[in-house]
């Protein structure tokens, strides 16, 4: 058997190619004690120097700007996790593996819009009187019930409109 031309064979990245947690934190705009969370969460990955200092491969910049995207659409850093470990950790993702992230967050992102839909159309009958924990206004909730489900603004807080936020009577219950 002979042996690869050294050319074949994949180098790992040179000592040139890392950056320093604080080289991170300056191109990708977060703080270093961030990358830190982000690394302790396994949402990015560090090799150590022998003195115990963290060392990221450029391709970590795509990471958190990945990470950061999806916390754009509303994804948690859980979502986000998951997401990165369907990607390659030590290679740019191919356009195809791209595609099959971004395709995931799809629903995702057409269920926020609905629902800023959704508070928007709140917003414009609320902000008018000024009340926002009303349906519309005192002859539509009279005795406030809408604040006996709790504090702040129960409308606003409430998925679905058309039941209200009014707790449910005492018989319906069970109590």
């Amino acid at each position: 058997m002979t042996e690869p031309i050294a050319s074949e064979q994949p180098a790992g990245p040179s000592r040139h190619d890392l950056l320093t947690i604080g080289q991170l934190a300056d191109r990708s705009g977060l703080a270093a004690s961030a990358l830190r969370y982000y690394e302790k969460l396994g949402l990015i990955h560090a090799t150590r120097t022998t003195g115990g200092q963290r060392r990221y491969t450029r391709g970590t910049l795509r990471r958190v700007a990945f990470v950061r995207a999806a916390q754009r659409v509303g994804l948690s850093l859980d979502e986000a996790r998951v997401a990165l470990d369907r990607l390659p950790e030590h290679r740019a993702p191919s356009g195809a593996e791209w595609d099959g992230v971004a395709a995931s967050w799809q629903d995702r992102i057409d269920e926020q819009i609905a629902e800023l839909e959704r508070l928007k159309a709140k917003l414009t009958g609320c902000i008018g009187c000024g009340c926002l924990s009303l349906n519309r206004c005192a002859l539509y909730n009279a005795g406030d019930r809408a604040g006996e489900a709790g504090p702040g603004a129960r409308y606003l807080l409430t998925r679905d409109p058309a039941s209200g936020p009014e707790p449910a009577p005492a018989e319906a219950d069970g109590r």
